[in-house]
Parts: structure tokens; sequence; C-alpha cells
């Protein structure tokens, strides 16, 4: 493959700190069945099977280099540690995000977490992309503070009076408040973004005040087939191993889901709870809830192919430009077969930091960045050193 060479690397684009895309509409009313847990098939609707018909229907303050994006290949990145997270931050991709954050509202039947939540005072959103989580559990709870950090000043000025967003990175061993401060740390769909969560999940118990809870949701990169229809050479299931090696290369995985639970637990929560949820690639179950929700992945994915590609394939792999564009022909032909009954797991995770009297002794302090951390159990990979 060719170089990235060409095609504006390392022009700086300086946008507008109050630009943000409008939210992309869902039709999160219909209901039937719930999202799936493991275990259960989906039924395939086998009346509409093979490829679809043409015709199927707060405030901030941040420095001004922070809004100085790289634009790269067409697309732009954050600016602030540039290099570190390879998704970019362009208004394309934030359409994608909102659209994201709705597929999985609906997947949880309406519910932003599964924490036994109780009038939290303090919360974190880590990387909080958009930021429309952060908005909505700050509606939740008006009487709660609520911080959001992300390294891209992506978020909407108008906001409620208790959230604050601040442009920041978690894989600092300092979070820049006393510990024992949040009852409540969320974290979302950061696959790829550390290169080790498991120290992420310990930093988080540090900063919980004991009985406060951490939740996190997590999508495995990685397709899934249940019936065999999943063939080892369908595109897709190709590109996911791609970028998976990619992201591999760069030292910050995007397969964690499934560990979470583990980190968890060696970090010291207690009452730890998983839930694995199916989100379809398209909509090929007979459902009506799961078909909906795989038309809407189907949308998601296919828009976002291109962002969620470029940066791992020509920075890492080498392709150029066009070659990543006309590979990407057949793989977003490939999410809408109808034939192909592959879904993504999704992981939720969360637990408790027990009370001082539930434990021998207290963490006195955070992990550094020298902290190697391995999880327990059979599923656990060689994990990276911070």
């Amino acid at each position: 493959m060719e170089s990235k060479g060409e095609d504006d690397l390392g022009e700086v684009v300086e946008p507008s700190s109050s630009s943000i895309a409008e939210k992309m509409g869902t039709a999160t009313s219909i209901r039937s069945s719930p999202t799936p847990i493991a275990g259960t098939p989906i039924e395939a609707d086998v009346a509409n099977s093979g490829l679809p018909s043409p015709n199927d229907d707060m405030s901030m303050e941040v420095p001004s280099d922070v809004f100085k994006f790289e634009k790269e290949n067409g697309r732009t990145y954050h600016g602030f540690r540039p290099g570190t997270y390879h998704f970019p931050n362009d208004p394309t991709e934030t359409d994608r995000l909102d659209f994201q954050f709705e597929i999985l509202k609906y997947c949880f039947s309406n519910r932003n977490y599964f924490a036994p939540l109780k009038n939290p005072e303090r919360i974190l959103d880590i990387g909080t992309g958009t930021g429309q989580w952060a908005i909505e559990i700050a509606d939740e709870f008006p009487s709660a503070e609520v911080q959001a950090t992300d390294l891209s000043p992506i978020q909407p000025s108008s906001v409620p009076v208790n959230v604050q967003f601040f442009i920041d990175d978690a894989a600092e061993e300092d979070w820049a408040v006393p510990p024992a401060y949040f009852d409540f740390i969320h974290s979302r769909v950061l696959v790829g973004c550390f290169e080790n969560f498991g120290v992420i999940v310990q930093r988080a118990f540090h900063y919980l005040k004991p009985g406060g809870h951490m939740e996190s949701q997590e999508m495995m990169s990685k397709p899934h087939c249940d019936d065999g229809t999943m063939l080892s050479n369908w595109p897709f299931l190709e590109w996911s191993r791609y970028i998976d090696d990619a992201a591999e290369q760069t030292g910050r995985p995007l397969r964690i889901a499934n560990k979470l639970r583990g980190w968890y637990e060696a970090a010291g929560f207690v009452d730890v709870q998983e839930k694995m949820l199916k989100i379809p690639m398209n909509p090929w179950p007979k459902d009506r809830h799961l078909k909906n929700l795989g038309r809407m992945q189907e949308q998601n994915i296919v828009s976002g192919l291109g962002g969620l590609s470029m940066a791992y394939f020509s920075r890492v792999l080498g392709w150029s430009k066009n070659e990543i564009e006309v590979y990407l022909v057949d793989v977003r032909r490939s999410i809408s077969d109808r034939d192909v009954h592959a879904y993504h797991k999704v992981f939720v995770v969360w637990g408790r930091k027990p009370f001082d009297h539930e434990v021998k002794g207290k963490q006195a302090e955070p992990p550094s960045s020298e902290f190697t951390f391995q999880a327990p159990g059979p599923s656990t990979q060689p994990t990276a050193t911070m």
C-alpha cells in the first residue's frame, strides 16, 4: 500500500467554539421486546433478507489552541494531545456521535445508566463527546454537580446550569479533584482512547466516595453471529480485523468491553454487575424493536465508516486516501446484507466502592503511570504498561 503522503496532512483548522451539529432524529417511541441479553438468539426476518433496495425506508473556558483542529485526509481531529485519539471531531462525526447516543439509549430501553443511584451530588462523565449524556443526567439530577471531560471542545454552549465541560485527559494521574470526591463516574464507548483502561477504572475508584458507583458501557468492535450466516470473508468482519490490528499497533486497544468486569473487581469494586446486550448490524431481525435498532445501527455505521477508518488505515497501516475509499465500497455494501445475521455485543458493567468498614484498608494514592494492570480470568489479554 502507498503511504498517506498527500491530501492536506498537517493542515490546521480553527472552527468556531459555538459550532455543534444538530442531533439526528430517531424513532425511539417504537417498542416491542427489550434488547436480548447474552445467550438469547435473535430470530431473523426471512421475508426481509438480502440486500436492501434503493427505496428502503454550559459554558467552556479553554485555551485558544484547543480549537486548532488538525486536518487530515479531509477530516479534522482534536488539537489537544494530537494523535492520541484516532477518530475525527468534525460535524459529520458529531452527528454520528449524537445518533450513537440515541442508539444506546434505545438499546437500553430509554435508560442512561443501570447503577442504583440515589441522589448523587457529584457526577463525572469521562470522554463525554458531544455531551448528550452529561446534559440528560444533569436534567435528571438538577441538584447534582456534573463534570464532563473530553479532548475536543465539541459540546454545546447552551446546557443546564449544573453542567461543566472540561478539556482534559483521564489518562493523567491527577484528576484535579480531592480523593473520594464523586458519587458517580460514567464512561461509554471509549474504545481506542487509553493504553490501559484498567488503570482508568483504578483511578476512578480512588476518586469515588465510599458507597459511590462507577458504570462503563462499551461495544465490542468485532461483530458476532449465532447462526453461521457470517462467513470468515464477510467484508465488514475483515474490516474489523484491520482496525483491531491497527489499534493494537497504537497501543490503545479497541477490545475492552469483555474485560470490564475483571477490571472492576480487581480495582476493589463490590456488587459488580454485568449486562450484555445485542445490537443488530442492520434490520435483519424479525422482532420490531430489534429491527428498528438494527436500522439505526446500519445507518450510523455506514455513514460513519469513513471517519472510523481514515486515521487508522492511513496513519498506522499506511494506506492512501484513495485506497481506503475504494476498499470501503464493499464494506459498506456488506453492512446492509440482510442475509448476514451479525450483531455487536454491548457490555454494561457497574460496581460500588465499598465503605471503609467493608474493607481492611483504604487505598491512599491513585495508581501511577507505571502501574501495570491485569484482569483475572480466562479472558485476560497481555496488558500494556502506561
